[in-house]
């Protein structure tokens, strides 16, 4: 019999409450964050409140719940080197180290990478250090650019000349904005989709395909945010995704782990299926939020046992999703992502979620209840047969959602999902 693992989990969001959840069953779980996550508090022995970024506090909840494994969630632990600090102090975590972690942090870094190991799907870029020379850049290309600090934004960052802004206001918000670094690349026009592969020891697993939307109110329509929602199919392609754009992405995350140095943790590829085939819009290096939370409830394999052979050197074992479909949709303070309104208690109806799932988010959990801060709040998600049932399942628990909560209900609907293909159709003409 396999000996039993206790299991730090660093991060309070909702990512980080599907991670507890694939966990919970399976080990003796304990964790850390800098919010107190009600969710999380229900799974785990205990929730240390402390700075996720702060690797010698992390290290030292690790020490004295004796954790024999370790899971990062959320990026900016990773960039501050909180797995070194725990590989240091004889934990293995399972994400990458902060220099690994670059090819989600540093967005320069991630494209130089990617011309200079020869990583299929990377658009045309530059990379600037000088604002005005930017400026300029826009200016001479001939074509719409995305223009994106080369640091962590939150999802929020990026600007597309010829769809969200002007060359005028893309260039007065670079001028306005303190990013020191910047990446001007090629527009890509398509539809986006999402893999996400669990990484260790040079082999890699995928899980199936997800589309996440980031404008803010439906139709698409608003600025970019963390994600509003995501639905996969009951099976690994999504409906305007074929074997073949699957594969394409697939080889795009082999070449990336080929290249990197002894990568471990998940390996976030977001892609856009463009008339020109897969291109590769960034990487992460973690799980997606909300993409976690369609991908860990329909992982059939432990997810405990992932952990540990990448720590024991052993063959990650094969993975197996069950044949669901998945749609999440995510209640936001009013006002997110430009001025939300943090400090609102949330009244949730847990009973009336019915038979869809319940992610807590960035929320805290207080004496007298639950309240919002300024970022997502909590997520429903809905399993089912199909996307349009897990869709219905997911609405339905949406009266759960209180005053002062926005949602974005066209994610995963039937006339969404309907357009997407069209458009893919459009694409291959």
């Amino acid at each position: 019999m396999a000996p039993h693992e206790t299991v730090l989990l660093v991060g309070g969001g909702g990512r980080e409450h599907a991670i507890a959840r694939a966990l919970a069953d399976d080990c003796t779980l304990y964790a850390c964050a800098s919010n107190r996550n009600p969710g999380i508090a229900r799974l785990a022995e205990s929730v240390e409140l402390l700075d996720e970024t702060d690797p010698e506090a992390v290290v030292a909840v690790a020490e004295a719940v004796d954790a024999t494994l370790a899971v990062v969630g959320p990026e900016a632990p990773l960039a501050a080197g909180v797995v070194d600090a725990l590989e240091d102090a004889g934990v293995y975590a399972f994400g990458p180290r902060a220099e690994q972690a670059r090819i989600e942090t540093d967005k320069a870094y991630q494209r130089r990478f990617m011309r200079e190991h020869d990583v299929p799907g990377c658009p045309d870029f530059e990379t600037f250090d000088d604002t005005e020379a930017a400026c300029d850049y826009i200016d001479e290309y001939d074509g719409d650019l995305a223009v994106k600090p080369a640091g962590l934004t939150g999802g929020k960052g990026v600007r597309v000349t010829g769809d969200q802004v002007t060359n005028a206001e893309a260039k007065e918000y670079l001028r306005s904005s303190d990013h020191e670094r910047l990446v001007l690349e090629e527009r890509l026009v398509g539809e986006e989709f999402t893999v996400q592969a669990f990484v260790a020891d040079g082999e890699f697993r995928v899980s199936p395909a997800v589309q996440d939307h980031k404008r803010a109110y439906e139709g698409d329509e608003g600025p970019n945010t963390g994600g509003m929602g995501s639905y996969t199919d009951a099976g690994f392609l999504l409906p305007f995704l074929t074997d073949d754009d699957f594969d394409e992405a697939a080889r795009v995350i082999e070449a990336t782990v080929d290249a990197l140095d002894d990568y471990r943790g998940v390996l976030y590829g977001q892609f856009m299926l463009t008339a020109d085939g897969v291109k590769v819009v960034e990487f992460n290096a973690r799980f997606g939020d909300p993409e976690a939370m369609n991908t860990l409830p329909v992982l059939e394999t432990p997810f405990v046992d992932v952990l540990t052979a990448a720590r024991d050197g052993e063959r990650l074992p094969d993975l197996t999703f069950a044949a669901r479909a998945t749609v999440c949709k995510y209640a936001v303070p009013a006002g997110y992502p430009e001025d939300p309104e943090g400090g609102t208690k949330v009244a949730v109806d847990e009973e009336s979620v019915g038979s869809a799932l319940l992610f807590y988010a960035s929320v805290d959990d207080r004496e007298d209840g639950v309240y919002t801060t300024t970022s997502r709040s909590f997520a429903v998600v809905g399993v089912a047969e199909s996307i349009a049932a897990a869709e219905r399942q997911a609405e339905t628990a949406l009266s759960a959602v209180g005053e002062g909560l926005r949602v974005r209900h066209d994610v995963g609907t039937e006339a969404l999902v309907q357009r997407r293909v069209d458009h893919v159709a459009e694409l291959r003409e």
